[in-house]
């Protein structure tokens, strides 16, 4: 299991604190330090389509609307921080946020 956020993020620290206590054991994948690769985002972006991009977040607001019009492959390439957060990854399985939804699907394994 993977965990695709942002240090920082505090949704990312609840569902890396729930997913531990509930005894899983996963990865963190910081993707301002290690930012994701085209395939990766390509891949997010088929599974969530614009989704991914956190509309709410400090960058967006920052952004131009020439910039807010690029294509989400390459907002997430030049902006790690856009990703709405967290990805949490296993095997085939993505799902994004920490929605009680989300939560459910993870924690209800344990």
């Amino acid at each position: 299991m993977i965990i695709y956020g942002i240090s920082t993020c505090d949704t990312v620290r609840k569902s890396r604190k729930a997913l531990e206590a509930a005894g899983l054991a996963p990865a963190f994948r910081d993707v301002r330090a290690e930012p994701l690769n085209a395939p990766e985002i390509a891949e997010f972006e088929a599974a969530f389509g614009d989704k991914i991009v956190n509309r709410a977040s400090t960058t967006w607001r920052g952004l131009s609307d020439a910039e807010r019009a690029a294509p989400v492959a390459d907002l997430l390439g030049a902006y790690p921080a856009l990703m709405k957060r967290p990805v949490i990854r296993e095997g085939d399985k993505l799902t994004l946020g920490w929605t009680p939804a989300v939560q459910a699907q993870w924690l209800s394994r344990t």
